[in-house]
């Protein structure tokens, strides 16, 4: 059987060597992008937020932002529905928004694939189970985006994560990436109904409450 430390090195290879050769090959993408990022959604052009990673380690996350940063009279942010732009919805349908977090698997933060990275505060919200989603280290994508995406509902979502985290293997690995594509042409799943994205996760389903105490 093959140790899980050298399984584990050679995703960290195959996330150096696809990561850096994309950063590389999307170079004239990533410029544009921020050109056109400052004059449709001002500056700075980049999302930076803290996003809990391997074993809820929290690192800064780089994307693309989406949304203005328009306020309402109270100087609070308006929706997400109504910050969101049209070229900002162009980028979440097509994917574009993630290429930055490229940077974050060379630095080691994230890997091509793996549960999604998630708000700080989700940490204390998850179910003994569903916690185990931080035993891998987070992804661009994952084997729930390609199970749904946003149009599934969080319970649903962190049982595919979970059973990421209990079957990868590099060919898994592949096969995700090879399916992301094919999401991403067909833009699958990119919002829940009625979201901009997905509703926020306050916790875990009574079901799900009721099936981790038996």
């Amino acid at each position: 059987m093959e140790a899980p430390g050298l399984r584990l090195r050679a995703k960290r290879a195959l996330d150096v060597a696809l990561a850096g050769g994309g950063l590389v090959a999307l170079a004239p993408l990533l410029g544009g992008l921020t050109v056109v990022q400052q004059v449709v959604h001002g500056w700075p052009p980049f999302f930076v937020h803290d996003r809990p990673g391997f074993r809820g380690k929290l690192f800064k996350l780089v994307k693309f932002r989406t949304m203005t940063n328009a306020r309402g009279a109270d100087g609070a942010l308006l929706p997400d529905a109504e910050r969101l732009t049209r070229f900002g919805q162009w980028m979440r349908a097509a994917s574009v928004d993630e290429l930055p977090e490229l940077l974050n698997v060379l630095k080691g933060e994230m890997s091509l694939v793996g549960p999604r990275p998630l708000m700080p505060a989700y940490l204390e919200r998850y179910s003994p189970t569903q916690a185990r989603r931080h035993e891998m280290p987070p992804g661009i994508t994952g084997w729930a985006q390609i199970h749904g995406r946003n149009a599934i509902g969080w319970d649903e979502k962190f049982e595919l994560d979970v059973w990421y985290v209990d079957h990868w293997s590099l060919a898994l690995d592949l096969r995700i990436l090879l399916s992301t594509i094919h999401k991403v042409l067909s833009q699958e799943g990119i919002s829940a109904q009625g979201d901009a994205t997905m509703p926020e996760f306050i916790g875990p389903s009574p079901t799900q409450a009721c099936e981790e105490r038996t």
